[in-house]
């Protein structure tokens, strides 16, 4: 009776460990599951935000920039959600995702200051023109043309080459893996706006748009190639407002030229086409200056948090 007794227990034991075996295994490919959802709600939320962007109009203007600006945020915005969903915050984030993080936004608020200075370039042609529309000096009455784009910028790009197959992948085991990937995401989608915005405020930069990559490499492409067709690298990407100026200081150039006192037409024209420009870089600084006050109040939140921790 005693062995019968101990026979029984130890199947009992077996039996209670096989099930606590398949018990784990279970919440384990639950809490896969539960983290691989909350990544495709978050890759859902960004593609939804590139295809409507998408159907917008692709003319290179002020209007369509600050479209492409505001993708940013929205990822952002995408990515606050994937956090709570998956209830990891940043204060239970392992260094490396927070050095990824700060890496991240450093090179984006890099990349703002190169929009500002870009525009800041834009503002002083328009400045240098509205004199010469006062004065009638043709010294003064010249085509904008594009500020170069600093060489330092396009640092990343072979990093951003390294990390593209990293992004490739399907479920996710870790919270700390859903945080990689979503950084990935954030990333690759800010370095293609901030690319296609300066390409627009310098004239052509293909290396800048080619930093997207990862999981929304396909869209991002897609979008390249309908917002720049035809686009060469001996060709220039102007701003539709930046072009019209340039055509109605041509206009008025040649109209004083010809003798004409120039405060015709072609003068009326071109003083609309600069208040036209103005009010587009104004309204476009202003955004620019309040993403990047986002983006470094963030950079703070989570530093602030860090250290926090290791006190």
């Amino acid at each position: 009776m005693v062995l019968l007794v101990a026979k029984i227990n130890k199947l009992y034991s077996k039996l209670e460990n096989l099930h606590h075996g398949r018990s784990s295994s279970s919440s384990s490919s639950s809490e896969e599951a539960n983290l691989s959802g909350s990544l495709e709600g978050f890759l859902s939320d960004v593609s939804n935000s590139l295809s409507k962007f998408s159907t917008s109009s692709k003319t290179t203007s002020f209007p369509w920039i600050h479209e492409c600006l505001e993708l940013i945020p929205t990822a952002n915005n995408a990515f606050a959600k994937l956090v709570v969903a998956i209830d990891h915050p940043a204060t239970k984030w392992e260094a490396s995702s927070m050095e990824e993080y700060l890496n991240f936004t450093l090179v984006l608020l890099d990349l703002f200051n190169s929009i500002s200075s870009s525009l800041s370039h834009l503002g002083h042609a328009k400045l240098s023109l509205s004199h010469g529309l006062n004065t009638l000096a043709l010294k003064h009455l010249k085509p904008i043309d594009p500020i170069s784009l600093n060489k330092e910028l396009l640092r990343r790009e072979k990093a951003r080459e390294r990390k593209e197959e990293e992004g490739k992948g399907g479920s996710c085991t870790s919270k700390e893996e859903v945080i990689h990937k979503g950084i990935m995401v954030m990333e690759s989608l800010g370095f293609w706006v901030c690319g296609v915005v300066l390409s627009c405020l310098c004239g052509a930069c293909d290396e800048m748009r080619k930093f997207g990559g990862g999981f929304v490499k396909d869209s991002i492409d897609e979008l390249d190639s309908r917002a720049f067709s035809g686009v060469t690298s001996k060709l220039l990407i102007e701003l539709k407002e930046v072009k019209e100026v340039n055509e109605a200081a041509d206009c008025l150039v040649a109209a004083i030229g010809d003798g004409g006192i120039g405060s015709g037409g072609e003068a009326e024209e071109l003083r609309r086409r600069l208040e036209v420009l103005e009010k587009g870089l104004e309204g476009f600084r202003k955004e620019v200056d309040c993403l990047f006050m986002e983006v470094l109040s963030a950079r703070n939140q989570l530093l602030h948090g860090f250290r926090h921790i290791k006190e």
